[in-house]
Parts: C-alpha cells; structure tokens; sequence
C-alpha cells in the first residue's frame, strides 16, 4: 500500500481533528457538528457518517503530555481506522489533517499502513480469506514533507518484507531459498549479498553453523550483507547479525508441549530483521555502511543430527559442550558474531528469538536487551526503542552469569541450567565478541498468534523500525 502526496478523486475520505477543533470543519452542518462533538464527548474516537456520495471518518486525535505516547496512540488510531475502512470496502480514500502536527500525521498513517499488511499468497479460496481492500491513502488537505513520506513508505515497506520471510513455510523458505530471496532484494533496494555454501561454510571451520544444521538434509547457508556509501559518516561498519534457524523442531531435544513447533518457522525472525534493516537503510540511502550477518539452518533430528553431549569446534576454536539441541541459535549466533571480530566494526547488534526466558520476563510488551555497549549507546537505542515504541527492558550480564555456564569437560556449555535462561544465553554470545555489542532478544514479540493492533498476527516485523531509526540517529544527514 502507498501513502501519497497526489490528490484523488476519491470520495471516500478520512478527517484527523483535535477535540477543540471540530468547528472548524467547515464541510459539516450544524447538525453533523452536533451529532460529531456528542459521540466525542462519550469518547467516541470514531465517527463514520454518509456525505457527498461518499464515506466522512472523523477520528479525534489523542492528546498525551509524553511525546512518545503520544506518537503511539496515533498509530493505534490508525489501526481502529484499518479496520473501518476495510470494513466498509474502501479501495482510495483521502485523509484530511489540517490542523494537525505532522509527526501525528505520519504516526497516523504508519499505523494504518502496518495494519493494513496481510499475507495471503498461499490463500486460493476468497471465501477462506478476506482481502483488504485499502490500496492507498492520498495526504490531500496538509503539506507533509515529502521526504517524510518517502521515508515512511520505505520503512513500512521493509516490515511488510520482513513479516513475508517471517510467515513463509519451511516448504518453501529452506535456507537456500532464504539465500535465494536475500539477493534478490539487494540487488532491488541497493545492497550486495555474498553467499556461503556448505562447502565454504566447512572451509571456515564454522562448527556451530555446522554442527546445527547437521540432522537436516537441506545445507546451509551463510550470508553477508553489505550497504556502503560512497561516503559513509562512520570508518568503522555497523554489523547487524540475524538468527536464521528456518525452522526448529528442538533437534533430538525435540521440543515436548502442544502446539510448541506449530510457529516455529519463525526462528528466523532475527535475521528478518537485518534483512529488513538492510532494506530500509539502504532504500532510505543513509549515509551509514552496515553489514548484515546472517548464519541460515535448519534444526531436525536427522540422522546425522548433533546430540546432547557433543563437544563442538566454534569458528574460532572454543569448544562447546552441548546440554541441549534446542539451544541452538546461539550456537549458529555464535560463529557469526566471531566472524564480525574480522570486520573490525565500530559496534554489534544481534537480534533472535532465542529463548522462552524472555518472553516469560517481559511479556509480549518488550525486547529483552543485554550487551556492553557504552552507556551513549545504550541511551540511544532507548531513544529510538521509545520513539518506535518497539521498547526494550535492558537486563544485566554479571559475571556470576558467566560461572553458570561453566562446563566440565569444555571451555563453555551451551546452557545455563533452569534459572535466568535469557540472560545466560546472552552470557554465551558475550563470549564471542571483543567488541561494543548488543544483544535482542526478540522472542516475546516477534510472532503473535492473534493480532495485536497494528503489529498485525503472525510475524510483526518489530525490531525493523527501532534498528532503522538508531542507524538513521548515527547519519550526518
């Protein structure tokens, strides 16, 4: 769907107003503005009414002191505003908002964008799915920045992407395939794309990579990432690096509870979101050079598949003893972030749905945040975390969390028992970085069963938006 500055015939048209403005509108009558001013007085955000042959939604912009908040009830309106539309088969419409600021605006309109998303490319029944109607929303009555817009296009644009890779089948997204549809987008958005083969993957010694993927009869791949302008405003890259298990069964740990792999092609959804980085910045053209990372496997019970109880040769010669198969994107994270130490970067970001631990910790609210960037950093993510409101619970990395992962029998085990199992995972790729670095775990939020506003169900595409506006906040431009 496009958001647009070119004005439309349409007759079907949405009016965003402040409470106190509503009579200014100058299109309504005194009755309209009665009938309006009482269904906002009973905190009726929504009104639809019938004019001109067409469809008139006001909505009643929300007032919050916080600007953060502010933004993000914005975008939930848009959401409400979705389903209307939708509701009532509007294909065009027209969206009014001349008395409002433009941040609301576009917190508006990325909201109704990311809530129109739907992904039905293995739907063949229309009775079986219904099909959103809205196909684009023309800004027509307010001058909104075009660049602002452009931008927002790009970056919704790179989470309806990111939620495609998320919600393709394993039928379809082996990791070849992923290797596969990750040129393809460079070579569409602006970014270049080398691939490891299993041979090559084998030639590196990458003992994590390979020691996951062996139950499986598919190979893996290894993916490198690049966007570099001409003349990139940091010396040192940014190196984005991306869990990509395409799909997890546990291996011979083989996950026990109901329903447990019915979602578990998701376990790639961290390196979508370096995907979908990647796209955004490089679509955007930031003045940033970026490296995406991103190890591609599949976790079966093959067999030839690891078992608890190996000891196991990272990429740069740590020996891991494995307690469990099912804590296995660390592993594959591991090599990666290793192989980063060659890129010399000015700083790490690793994003996967790693464990359990932080969904139970956080809820479906927050990332769970751990790493030992410097605290300007860490302050910045915040900023952007908020402003997205892709927010972040930051949890410490003790040492006394490193002795839980002390094995007997190798210099590190690849869990850390029962208790904190988010940050002793967090622990374990500390371990392979020298770096400044930060770890997301996105497990809590990276995969609804039911839809949560605009975040939409099934894969949600978050971390795109939050990585997008901290890599913008370290561009001169």
């Amino acid at each position: 769907m496009i958001l647009t500055l070119t004005s439309s015939k349409s007759k079907q048209s949405i009016q965003l107003i402040h409470k106190k403005d509503i009579q200014k509108l100058e299109k309504l009558t005194k009755e309209e503005v009665a009938f309006v001013n009482k269904k906002l007085n009973d905190e009726i955000k929504v009104i639809t009414l019938l004019k001109d042959g067409g469809c008139l939604i006001i909505a009643a912009i929300p007032e919050e002191k916080e600007v953060n908040k502010q933004l993000e009830k914005c975008r939930l309106l848009g959401f409400q505003i979705c389903t209307t539309i939708n509701d009532l088969k509007i294909d065009v419409v027209n969206l009014f908002a001349e008395h409002i600021e433009e941040t609301d605006v576009l917190a508006f309109c990325e909201g109704l964008v990311l809530s129109n998303y739907q992904f039905n490319k293995y739907k063949t029944s229309k009775k079986a799915f219904k099909t959103n109607s809205l196909k684009k929303i023309h800004l027509a009555g307010k001058s909104v920045n075009k660049a602002a817009v452009d931008e927002l296009n790009a970056t919704t644009e790179a989470v309806y992407f990111t939620r495609d890779l998320v919600n393709e089948p394993l039928s379809y997204l082996t990791a070849q395939q992923y290797s596969k549809d990750i040129v393809a987008a460079g070579k569409k958005y602006g970014f270049k794309t080398t691939v490891w083969d299993q041979k090559k993957i084998t030639t590196m010694k990458m003992g994590g990579v390979l020691a996951v993927n062996k139950g499986s009869v598919q190979p893996a791949t290894f993916n490198i990432l690049e966007y570099k302008p001409k003349k990139p405003s940091n010396k040192k890259p940014i190196v984005l690096v991306g869990k990509g298990v395409v799909y997890d069964t546990g291996g011979l740990s083989l996950k026990p509870t109901a329903h447990s792999m019915d979602y578990m092609k998701c376990d790639m959804g961290g390196s979508a979101v370096v995907v979908g980085s990647m796209i955004a910045i490089a679509k955007n053209q930031l003045d940033v050079h970026v490296i995406g990372l991103i190890p591609a496997v599949e976790n079966r019970p093959g067999g030839d598949a690891f078992v608890p109880g190996d000891v196991i040769t990272m990429y740069d010669g740590t020996t891991v003893e494995v307690l469990n198969t099912d804590a296995e994107g660390r592993l594959i994270l591991a090599d990666a972030l290793a192989y980063a130490k060659s890129l010399n970067p000015m700083l790490v970001f690793d994003f996967a749905t790693l464990t359990g631990s932080a969904a139970r910790a956080v809820g479906p609210h927050a990332i769970a945040l751990m790493g030992n960037a410097d605290d300007d950093i860490k302050k910045q993510i915040n900023i952007s975390a908020n402003h997205t409101y892709e927010r972040i619970v930051e949890l410490p990395l003790w040492e006394e969390y490193g002795e839980m992962l002390e094995s007997t029998i190798a210099d590190i085990q690849n869990l850390g028992g029962a208790m904190s199992g988010a940050i002793t995972a967090g622990k374990f790729l500390e371990h392979f970085t020298d770096y400044p670095w930060m770890h997301f775990d996105i497990a809590p939020v990276a995969y609804f069963h039911k839809t949560m506003n605009y975040r939409g169900n099934n894969g949600t595409g978050t971390g795109v938006r939050l990585t997008y506006d901290f890599i913008k906040s370290m561009s001169k431009k």
